[in-house]
């Protein structure tokens, strides 16, 4: 399998890293160590099979003038009865069109018309905790509730990776292939 993540810039990253490491020291969640490669991310798409040099090539077209998308994390969430837990943005104008324009120019790569990341079905999440009892959501909630405050982030790169799994677990999560975006800021 694989999926089309957004990348965060470095201090996002490391803050949610910190958080991941926190629910690690506290016995709560071990996110972080489940999967090899693992990184901070929302995912955009998944594929089930996937020509990689097709996507590649489509990928360095595509974003090749997309500019990185200012986000805000702002929600601590849940997916129903998942054990999961994450960081939610507000859903920009900004955020919403990187997402409906990738699905639109990469639709011919669709091949799971049940996949929770196409447009109408995706809710955009950083994950922070899975897989947890009931018991470990709620120390794990009330941690980062306590922790954690607005975050304004930047989507700063794309990413390809191909998920491996073992026993219908994924174990690791390579990236096959990234293409960092524009600044929108001017240096001077």
């Amino acid at each position: 399998m694989f999926a089309i993540i957004a990348l965060l810039d470095k201090k996002t990253e490391n803050l949610i890293k910190e958080i991941w490491q926190d629910l690690r020291k506290q016995s709560i969640s071990f996110y972080a160590e489940e999967v090899e490669d693992r990184k901070p991310h929302i995912t955009i798409a998944s594929y089930n099979h996937l020509d990689k040099d097709e996507m590649i090539q489509s990928m360095d077209q595509f974003y090749d003038s997309t500019f990185q998308v200012e986000i805000t994390f702002n929600s601590l969430g849940t997916f129903l009865n998942s054990g999961t837990l994450f960081l939610s943005p507000t859903m920009s104008t900004s955020l919403s069109n990187l997402h409906r324009t990738h699905h639109d120019f990469f639709k011919r790569f669709n091949d799971n018309p049940d996949s929770l990341y196409l447009p109408g079905k995706w809710v955009p999440h950083c994950t922070l905790a899975n897989r947890l009892s009931h018991d470990k959501l709620c120390e794990a909630f009330k941690y980062c509730s306590k922790k954690l405050s607005t975050i304004d982030a930047r989507i700063t790169e794309i990413a390809l990776i191909e998920t491996i799994l073992t026993d219908g677990r994924c174990i690791a999560a390579p990236e096959v292939y990234s293409k960092k975006l524009l600044s929108n800021t001017i240096e001077v």
